[in-house]
């Protein structure tokens, strides 16, 4: 039985990650807390579990094959689904919790720091609380503090090649879409931040931390 049991007022809860081990492991976690655990492996798994039976709280990874848990976030928050989302991932840089909360997670938890303060987090959020590891808790409400930029993933890691210094072509290839589709979309995150050439590109977006490199 957890130290930090959450209240009954959660029924259900979805968890969302594509590593098997890892999502057992959080289901053991939730057992005593919860009537009912549905496992899925993907952010489109996880929007087809909420529009069949909405959940009580979603724990999803971020990074996941094809939808990443943002993504899906943003579609169920779009729907109207209302649940809390709670973000338990790897990602450790403050950039990538600080867009998770500006999207609408109530929790951004590291897997290195889950347990029981995975518990506390969700028994938190049950009286209205948000809660981000407290590592990263600081630094995530100075970035969440600055102006929320609608990008999509895509945007941002095609963003994220670019600083690199990739072209448009190589872009393309690592995406599996056409050039023109990058160029699109490369216009687009400059509209979106106001800069007018890459290299003012690259200088903004480290700015406003949207490079999580």
């Amino acid at each position: 039985m957890s130290a930090c049991p959450v209240p009954m007022q959660f029924r259900r809860v979805v968890v969302a990650d594509d590593h098997t081990l890892v999502a057992q492991g959080i289901e053991r976690l939730l057992a005593d807390s919860f009537q009912s655990i549905e496992l899925v492996g993907s952010g489109e798994q996880l929007l087809s579990s909420v529009r069949r039976d909405p959940p009580d709280v979603v724990v999803t990874d971020i990074s996941m094959p094809g939808m990443s848990g943002i993504e899906a976030m943003r579609v169920m928050h779009g729907e109207g689904y209302a649940m809390p989302v709670v973000f338990l991932t790897m990602h450790d840089e403050s950039s990538v919790a600080a867009e998770a909360i500006r999207a609408g997670a109530r929790g951004y938890i590291l897997k290195s720091s889950a347990g029981d303060e995975l518990m506390r987090a969700l028994a938190g959020i049950m009286s209205g609380q948000t809660y981000v590891t407290p590592t990263l808790a600081a630094n995530a409400i100075v970035c969440a503090g600055r102006p929320a930029y609608s990008l999509t993933e895509k945007q941002l890691r095609i963003l994220e090649y670019v600083s690199l210094g990739l072209r448009s072509k190589q872009i393309a290839y690592e995406l599996g879409v056409s050039v023109r589709t990058i160029e699109s979309h490369k216009y687009a995150i400059m509209q979106e931040l106001g800069v007018h050439g890459t290299l003012e590109l690259v200088r903004k977006a480290e700015q406003e931390g949207l490079i999580r490199h």
